[in-house]
């Protein structure tokens, strides 16, 4: 990982034992669900959603992602989708831009396609807006990880999914065009990333 990222990470581990207990206790569903897939030899699909797939969806699936790469993890797989299709949101890109990560943008439409890069080797990953329950993504036998309170409450049944974690991060929209934008952001951005890291490291305990 490039210098820049590998800071960001620092701060994200130096922050792991602030997190209050009713989290660990939400995010230690997730990290059952991991452990679980490891010992039975199959991989653990994740999928990340929330009702725009914009955002918040966007950035746990980049962080769990790092986080399994940072912890060698290669049976973790992060993917992410919405209720809807949209776009994912540029203030999202920008801010992982922020954190570390290169991304280009080979194809830019109303739903463009970012690909973000991390790791020399490694594939990119590729954010854009689509429903979880998209051909591209696992189909059954997956975690869902409900990204907003939204979603959870409107969707009772995720088909395929075999466990249901209610993550329920606030949406960093509610700051979009105001002098707190990047912030907010940047802040949301880094509470992610240090859950994410958390419920990864702590499969093996």
């Amino acid at each position: 990982m490039n210098k820049e990222l590998q800071v960001y990470i620092g701060r994200v581990l130096g922050a792991l034992d602030s997190l209050e207990e009713d989290r660990r206790v939400i995010l230690g569903a997730g990290s059952e669900f991991i452990r679980d897939k490891a010992r039975n030899d199959t991989s653990a699909d994740l999928i990340f959603i929330c009702t725009h797939n914009s955002r918040r969806s966007h950035l746990a699936q980049v962080w769990c992602q790092i986080a399994a790469c940072h912890y060698q993890l290669e049976g973790l797989h992060a993917w992410s989708g919405g209720t809807e299709k949209t776009a994912c949101n540029i203030r999202t890109i920008e801010s992982l831009r922020r954190a570390g990560f290169q991304i280009d943008v080979p194809s830019e439409t109303e739903n463009p396609v970012y690909a973000v890069r991390y790791a020399v080797g490694r594939d990119p990953l590729w954010l854009y807006s689509k429903t979880y329950d998209t051909t591209e993504n696992p189909r059954s036998g997956f975690a869902a990880m409900m990204c907003c309170s939204d979603v959870d409450e409107n969707c009772p049944v995720i088909h395929g999914s075999e466990v249901r974690v209610p993550l329920h991060y606030r949406d960093p929209k509610e700051s979009d065009g105001t002098s707190d934008e990047q912030e907010t952001y940047d802040r949301r951005c880094f509470e992610i990333a240090v859950e994410m890291f958390f419920m990864v490291s702590r499969i093996n305990q």
